[in-house]
């Protein structure tokens, strides 16, 4: 009996003894192969990995000029584990010309998981970043007091040209937002904020190299692991060749010079922006580094607003430039004809005055010469009424609606969806609704909205719409899409309008005429073939209308289009037109030789608040 009793009770015992054996092997499995966390915490206590920055890749002008390069900075960095009694914490604050506080509040950041979710207690972590050489000069001669500290190399951005800079953009460090979204970031790495910077993040920041060093028990480094089998080479960002001529950019900068207002450029059968230029602006110098910050907040709180890019953003109703498209409209839907007439009584013309005395009865080419506010008003008035109104207004509004999604093909009242400018408006072309609204579906007519005859009224538009809108005309009716990324191809990017390419022939006469005898004679250059528009928009009650001008130039041949607004300075003919003739001339022939010209635009404070930063 009792040796059946123990002969049951060894079957118990080996039983328990296998199942204690199968747990720590199932636990043992667990840690070493599916939970690797107890591996690493050994491994990241016998190995040090030090993250490798790459360069970003260098950004040029379209002449192969450097525009942003790298200069090297250094991040200091603390492993907390090593942080034990003995630090001298006072001193290690002397030598980084911190204050205790500072060192306190840096650390308890480093340990919130929530700000730093890639906290590890035994990997270096940032405890500051962005440092010169001369920052760290201190830090350098003492290091070896301070265990756990060492000193990372890394490169931040330069540039060689004070221009661009809201083209150009910003590299900042990344937001937990970013860290969130995107595994390659972690805390205190740095990414483009905003401008070509940011759109071409994942093509300039390169790939992270890692270096694996072998420590002792004590934590100091005995070198390379395995020679160096386990590191990994990181792998410099693309060089990038924009579209910008950066001559034409800096002389545009310095016409816009204590001015409000923008400047673009694009090369029309291209696409490819020349230029794009808002004022006021800063030195992009100035948001580099640990300063940016400071700078950034201080350009936040200028009330004109130089951290808005006026030449995307902005809008403005495009005046008189717009007569150039509604030309082309008003001859493909039959409101007008070439040698159609219109009488004008200067001033005294109803309902709509034009602004000067000329002859009349005006025909097209004369009516775009001098501007003509009545003759295209006329125009704009016959597309939509010569069909009588329908019932209901039916017929009126179909033909509205003609009118509305021509001049939207000109790249007018939407953005541009297949661009890298990321800062964009939409600006507005009015929908029918929007008159419903204020009107009722019987209660609008041609003089309702006779405003919009003249590119007053509802119309809103960008500069860079502006500009494009002129493309469109010297295509002869087509455009391709504005573009900052010279080694992109666009030519897959082709917007063509139903508009009459005949028709852009008459438009492009009528503009050289303005150039010749109209309101944009004083700003001719004598051997270049300038076609153009001068315009005035309304500011608001109490202020001085915005200096609008579109140019092209040669104008049977158009090789740039230019678009110029200055906010409140009056008449386009005064500011805006010279400066896109400055422009003209400097890219046709390489040189301005109306240095007077030049110099009394450059020195011209319009606005006294402007300031240079």
């Amino acid at each position: 009996m009792l040796n059946d009793k123990f002969y049951i009770r060894r079957y118990i015992i080996t039983g328990i003894v296998i199942t204690i054996v199968a747990v720590y092997i199932c636990r043992l499995f667990y840690l070493q192969v599916i939970d690797k966390s107890t591996v690493n915490r050994a491994e990241s206590i016998a190995l040090l990995r030090q993250t490798v920055y790459p360069s970003r890749g260098l950004i040029y002008d379209r002449n192969g000029q450097l525009l942003v390069f790298n200069q090297p900075i250094y991040d200091v960095t603390m492993i907390m584990r090593e942080q034990k009694d003995g630090f001298d914490t006072l001193s290690f604050c002397e030598a980084m010309n911190i204050t205790y506080d500072d060192f306190i509040a840096r650390v308890r950041d480093i340990k919130d998981r929530n700000k730093n979710r890639g906290y590890s207690y035994y990997t270096p972590q940032v405890f500051m970043s962005q440092l010169s050489k001369e920052d760290i000069a201190v830090l350098q001669e003492s290091l070896w007091k301070f265990k756990g500290i060492g000193i990372r190399k890394r490169t931040l951005r330069d540039y060689t040209y004070k221009a661009a800079a809201h083209v150009l953009g910003s590299v900042g460090e990344v937001s937990q937002s970013d860290i969130d979204n995107d595994t390659y970031y972690q805390l205190g790495d740095y990414s483009g904020r905003d401008g070509i910077e940011k759109v071409y993040e994942n093509y300039l920041r390169g790939e992270k190299g890692v270096e694996v060093y072998m420590r002792n028990s004590k934590g100091l480094i005995q070198g390379k692991y395995h020679d160096g089998e386990l590191d990994q080479e990181a792998v410099a960002g693309s060089d990038l060749t924009l579209t910008l001529d950066i001559k034409l950019q800096l002389i545009a900068e310095s016409l816009l010079n204590g001015k409000i207002g923008s400047v673009v450029a694009i090369e029309p059968k291209t696409g490819e922006v020349l230029v794009l230029a808002s004022s006021p602006t800063w030195d992009s110098k100035m948001l580099v580094g640990r300063q940016r910050s400071k700078y950034y907040g201080l350009l936040q709180k200028d009330p004109t607003k130089p951290l808005f890019n006026r030449a995307t953003l902005a809008i403005y109703p495009p005046g008189s430039t717009f007569k150039t498209l509604q030309t082309a409209v008003c001859m493909q839907d039959g409101g007008l004809k070439e040698n159609t007439q219109y009488n004008c009584s200067g001033p005294r013309s109803q309902p709509i005055k034009c602004t000067h005395n000329h002859g009349s009865p005006v025909d097209l080419g004369n009516a775009l010469e001098q501007s003509c506010n009545p003759y295209f008003w006329y125009a704009f008035k016959n597309f939509l009424e010569r069909d009588d109104y329908g019932n209901d207004n039916k017929t009126f509004r179909n033909k509205y609606e003609l009118w509305r999604n021509d001049v939207m093909q000109f790249g007018l009242g939407q953005k541009f969806y297949d661009t890298d400018i990321s800062e964009q408006s939409s600006g507005y072309i009015p929908e029918i609704n929007f008159y419903d609204k204020y009107y009722g579906k019987t209660g609008w007519k041609a003089v309702t909205i006779r405003s919009l005859s003249i590119g007053q009224g509802e119309i809103q538009v960008t500069p860079l719409q502006l500009c494009n809108m002129a493309c469109v005309i010297a295509n002869n009716g087509w455009y391709i899409t504005p573009h900052l990324n010279k080694t992109d191809s666009m030519l897959l990017h082709i917007h063509k309008t139903t508009i009459d390419s005949s028709y852009f022939d008459v438009i492009k006469n009528g503009m050289e005429r303005v150039m010749l005898h109209g309101t944009g004679r004083w700003s001719a250059v004598e051997d270049i073939r300038i076609g153009g528009k001068t315009g005035t928009a309304q500011a608001g009650k109490g202020k001085k209308d915005h200096a609008i001008f579109i140019g092209m130039a040669p104008v049977d041949d158009p090789q740039i289009v230019v678009s110029v607004i200055v906010e409140n300075s009056g008449f386009g003919a005064t500011w805006a037109a010279p400066i896109a003739s400055l422009l003209i001339e400097q890219y046709l022939n390489g040189e301005i030789t109306h240095k007077d010209r030049y110099n009394r635009i450059k020195n011209s404070i319009l606005n006294a608040d402007v300031k240079e930063w």
